[in-house]
Order: structure tokens, then sequence, then C-alpha cells
């Protein structure tokens, strides 16, 4: 029966994390480099230098009088309640829809649900000419909602 030696290795095996501190040690100095370049003191404001010879501009001249005051709006234009938009609010359980109307024609619907953002119906003027027969929703566009509002 022969004995062997068994291969016993003492050194600590060689990892990746032996590569990563050089590493993170460059870094640490990179990121302190500005903060250590800041200086307490506050920058010296540069001084203008004007040229000896300017000259200041004259005052403006005052307008006449017609001018200055804007004239009145015409008396005899009054705007027309037929134009105006017309607005009926709904109430069904905790949903609000509102109807506007011009002229009588509803043009557009707002639905302001309880839960989520509210979405707008609008009439679809584009498509009145291309009228199919079977085509639920034609004078209807797909429902929209607003994401910027100026």
């Amino acid at each position: 029966m022969i004995l062997g030696r068994i291969p016993v290795n003492l050194d600590p095996p060689v990892t990746n994390m032996m590569y990563l501190y050089p590493l993170i040690f460059i870094l640490v100095i990179i990121s302190a480099l500005p903060a250590m370049a800041q200086s307490d003191q506050p920058k010296q404001a540069k001084r203008l230098s004007h040229p000896d010879n300017l000259i200041p501009l004259p005052e403006p001249p005052e307008l006449p009088k017609e001018l200055a005051d804007p004239p009145p709006l015409p008396p005899d234009i009054q705007p027309d309640p037929e134009l105006e938009t017309q607005v009926t609010i709904i109430k069904r359980g905790e949903d609000t829809i509102e109807e506007h109307r011009i002229n009588g024609e509803l043009m557009m619907i707002k639905v302001i649900p309880r839960i989520g953002p509210p979405y707008y119906l609008k009439k679809n003027i584009s498509r009145g000419a291309h009228t199919h027969a079977g085509e639920a929703g034609i004078d209807v566009s797909p429902p929209m909602w607003q994401f910027l509002k100026f």
C-alpha cells in the first residue's frame, strides 16, 4: 500500500475582487478631484470697463392724447349667443359627463370618471362624407386623453 501525499495549497484563491479594488480606488480619487479643486474664496467680479465717450440716450417723447388712450369698442357689436358653447353637465353615479353643443348640435362629450383621467369623445367632422352602411360610430372619433395642457 502506497501512501501518497495530498497536495495542500495554503495560498488564498485568486478572485475577481482583487482586480476590483484598484478600480474602486481610482474612481474615488477621480471623483474627489473636482471637490478639491474648488476654493473657499469667492471669485473676483470682473470690472466692466466702459469707454469714456459714451453719451446717454434722450428721453422718448410723450405720445399724443389720441394715441395714448385705446379707441373705444363699437357699441353695436354683441356676441352671438347661438355661437356660444352650451355645456350640459350630467351626473351618472360618481361619473360626470359634460355635453358641449354649438347651435344645438352635439360637438364633444367630456367624460370624467371617478377613477382615472377624463377623456373626450369628439364629433368626427372629417369622415362625414365617407358614410358606409352598417359602420357603427361613424360620427364619433375614438376616445382621446389630454396629455399636455398649455
